[in-house]
């Protein structure tokens, strides 16, 4: 070919070669550190290869090319032989190699030396060439992932929206209805945060089909105020109640409103003025409950009253009619809930989630920021009388016998195991059932009670009378993962080969389903003792065995690999994957350790977390999404956490800055041996994606009859999510982290935002297709609901947003349901 002449061509293959040079030389590094640590040889021979063809490119030789030739067909078959046609897989493996193969071989023209061979044979070789690339690139993109199997989505709808002249807010466009109404029975409600307090999120409407959902538009917007000035930790997670003709919610702030159901016109707001430094964790009101006083007479102040928990630690009692307080509920409407819970600090102990009714019975139970002390509030649970706000018990697993407030001078036992979430309850038995979490401070259970020990992580059963324990059954022995129960067990009559069982319906986040006689706590699914990983900080203490489901489907993942770490490019992989060879990892249940990393998975996230799980007691099919997400953990000694002045929110010297509070990266967990940094989000420090290939969440169906897995796919997809915190914007399925639960109805769909994507969708629970889908103004991290309004069924979301998974904050509630004016 000649010298080559110091033009275009001649900068452009320098500056090809210099950038060939700048990856392939970490990588060269990075890969011989991963031989180091016992990980796969690929990259350092990829770097070597990289650094190589640089070397000849710089020097204009055609040598350059043949070398990154034979690189790229080594990365096609490695990447092939390690994961096969996975799509997800094969984005760090082969993208960013096939866009150098690309420029490299453009470079060809502007080198010296040749090919070896004729013209011909040479472009043929390269169209070749590229063509293996490509083919391995679309067989990867279009083939299912390996950790799933689904259908094609049918094609999606949108909600038709348009803007109006005098509003920001989206409303409805004109359309003329090609829709056929279904009758509705009237009155259908939604009087309780899981539908009603046995907490199936499943609704008898079926005036929304698979066949019109398309037709679905936005009728009503109500907005809240409640919006963070100041960087506050906001979000809202609210699923609103309906009884009657009205609707009721709560804001971030815990403001009450009553609105009209079929037209979101305000009707009154009540404004129980909660500071924001009392926001804990995120600032969010999950629900309220709504009571009806049959003592009363009819018409009179409070005989139907809505009562709602805040974050500074108040129940408060409102009448359903004019959002006046309730006189005789407590004091003046209001009972302290700080009572007896000694010294605490905004935001420390905060209430989250609404009571649970039974029997005239509001049980309360309260969030308590993780991580900060051994010495936390108490995780007391209390039943309180729902028409006077007295305390009728309290059940504090460190005073065994004794159900009142504690003696003077003293407080309820420190530390204790709390239920942050939401209970569910049965009348007819006079049962609660409590989601419970773990004792204070996660990562270490050292001295902990026995009490502690037994009901720890367990489904505790109290009569609701007495607030004495009926029966518990627990889910993690021992735990010191965090893997607390965080969803609301689900009351059905479960099909066994003796005939239906009253049943709880128990999700967890270790993706496994723990189904139990509701009335006795035996198990109505085999629940096998398998043996777990020991070792780390405490190994003495450790359970030698966990309880399995052997008979019943899980959501659990294979084990992870080196070969399951991911990334953007080759560099971002590799290190995920050093990281991955530097942790300790002994799969589920791998112990706390403080010389190294380990790696949590399921991470504390889920599994299945808060949202719960949906199920048609008809149909008998359970509807779960779920997280499928590892947490990168390490303990850090005392000494150390101490030297960086790292204190609980406690502490008259905690200093925001220096991190420790509910959003520090690292937790003090104080009077404990060591503190806790927890990596939910492992990414790679460059690009900002995470470390786990994809997906990251899913969305499954259970059949409770046959106990088969219906379906199984990825849920949520990457129009939010890319590169360096730039969203993408593609009707991808990559599947994302989630939080929150949905909805089921009797015409077989389920409504369900709670993604990273910021779209409420619909989805058909016999396919798992979604059929429909409209994207929301914030973040939907909240369970929507249904009910019927003026002889129509409506569909509501709270589009609150959620700071820590870092969807858009809003205060959006919004009403979807089919155009024009039901039939007569």
């Amino acid at each position: 070919m000649g010298e080559a002449t110091r033009g275009f061509g001649f900068w452009a293959v320098a500056l090809l070669a210099l950038t060939m040079m700048v990856f392939g030389l970490p990588i060269l590094a990075g890969g011989v550190w991963l031989i180091s640590l016992g990980g796969s040889w690929y990259y350092a021979l990829a770097g070597l290869g990289l650094v190589l063809s640089a070397y000849f490119l710089f020097r204009h030789s055609i040598v350059g090319v043949w070398i990154y030739l034979l690189t790229f067909v080594g990365t096609l078959v490695w990447a092939l032989w390690e994961s096969g046609l996975d799509g997800w897989a094969q984005v760090p493996r082969l993208l960013a190699p096939t866009i150098i193969l690309v420029l490299v071989l453009l470079a060809i023209p502007a080198l010296r030396g040749r090919m070896g061979m004729p013209r011909g044979a040479v472009a043929a070789a390269m169209v070749g060439v590229l063509s293996l690339g490509a083919s391995a690139m679309v067989l990867t993109s279009v083939r299912e992932t390996s950790l799933f199997a689904q259908e094609a989505p049918a094609p999606l709808v949108e909600a038709p929206i348009v803007p109006t002249p005098d509003s920001t807010a989206a409303q409805p466009a004109e359309a003329t209805p090609s829709v056929e109404y279904v009758a509705l029975e009237t009155g259908v409600d939604w009087p309780a945060y899981g539908g009603t307090h046995a907490a199936t999120r499943y609704s008898p409407l079926t005036q929304i089909t698979r066949d019109n959902v398309g037709e679905l538009e936005q009728i009503w917007e109500f907005r809240t105020g409640d919006l963070p000035e100041d960087g506050e930790p906001f979000g809202n997670q609210n699923t609103p109640v309906k009884v009657g003709d009205r609707l009721y919610l709560c804001s971030a702030l815990n403001k009450i409103s009553a609105l009209d159901a079929a037209t979101g016109a305000e009707f009154w707001t009540y404004d129980p003025q909660t500071p924001v430094d009392a926001i804990g964790y995120n600032a969010s009101c999950r629900g309220l409950v709504y009571f009806e006083d049959t003592t009363a007479e009819a018409g009179a102040l409070c005989a139907t009253r809505v009562v709602n928990l805040t974050h500074d630690a108040r129940i408060i009692a409102l009448d359903t009619e004019t959002g006046q307080l309730c006189p005789d509920f407590g004091n003046g409407g209001v009972v302290n809930l700080l009572e007896g819970i000694g010294d605490t600090a905004p935001g420390f102990y905060a209430p989250t989630s609404p009571p649970t009714l039974v029997r005239d019975v509001l049980v309360v139970g309260s969030q308590v920021s993780d991580g900060q002390t051994r010495e936390a509030p108490s995780g007391v649970i209390r039943g309180f009388n729902a028409v006077t706000g007295a305390l009728d018990w309290a059940w504090d697993m460190g005073r065994p016998g004794e159900t009142g407030l504690p003696p003077e001078g003293e407080v309820y036992t420190p530390g204790t195991p709390n239920m942050w979430t939401i209970a569910s309850g049965d009348d007819e038995l006079g049962l609660v059932y409590m989601p419970m979490g773990n004792s204070a401070v996660d990562y270490w259970g050292g001295d902990r009670s026995d009490a502690e020990n037994t009901y720890s992580t367990a489904i505790v059963a109290l009569d609701v009378e007495t607030g004495e324990v009926a029966w518990s059954y627990q889910t993690v022995h021992y735990d010191i993962w965090d893997y607390d129960l965080g969803g609301q067990g689900t009351l059905v009559d479960f099909p066994t080969p003796e005939g239906p069982v009253p049943a709880i319906v128990m999700p967890s986040k270790q993706a496994q389903f723990y189904i139990l006689n509701r009335e006795t706590g035996e198990p109505l699914v085999n629940i096998e003792e398998r043996p777990a990983p020991t070792g780390g900080v405490e190994p003495e203490r450790l359970s030698p065995t966990q309880p399995y489901v052997t008979d019943f489907p899980n959501l659990l993942k294979p084990t992870l690999t080196e070969a399951d770490m991911w990334g953007a490019t080759p560099l971002d992989q590799l290190w995920c994957r050093i990281q991955f060879r530097q942790a300790a990892y002994d799969g589920v249940y791998t112990p706390p350790t403080v010389d190294q990393p380990w790696i949590q998975y399921p991470g504390y996230n889920g599994g299945v977390d808060w949202g719960g799980v949906a199920i048609d007691p008809v149909k008998g099919v359970m509807i779960a999404n779920y997280n499928n997400m590892p947490n990168y953990n390490q303990l850090v000694p005392r000494e150390e956490v101490d030297a960086l002045g790292v204190l609980p929110i406690t502490d008259p010297n905690y200093d925001p800055d220096a991190g420790g509070g509910s959003h520090g990266s690292l937790s003090p967990q104080a009077e404990s041996p060591y503190g806790i940094r927890v990596n939910a989000g492992w990414r790679v420090p460059f690009t900002g994606l995470l470390c786990k290939q994809p997906p990251y969440g899913g969305i499954a169906a259970i059949d409770l009859n046959t106990r088969e897995m219906l379906w199984d796919r990825p849920f949520g997809s990457a129009r939010k999510n890319g590169p360096f915190g730039i969203p993408t914007m593609l009707p991808i399925d990559i599947g994302t982290p989630n939080n929150g639960g949905g909805v089921v109805t009797a015409s077989g769909l389920f409504f369900i935002a709670a993604a990273t994507d910021d779209i409420l969708r619909a989805v058909d629970i016999e396919t798992g297709e979604e059929v429909w889908q409209v994207e929301l103004p914030a973040g939907g991290q909240a369970t929507p609901m249904t009910y019927e309004a003026g002889g129509k069924q409506i569909v509501v979301i709270n589009a609150g947003g959620h700071d820590f998974m870092e969807t858009p904050i809003g205060d959006y509630f919004i009403a979807y349901a089919l155009p024009g004016s039901p039939a007569n």
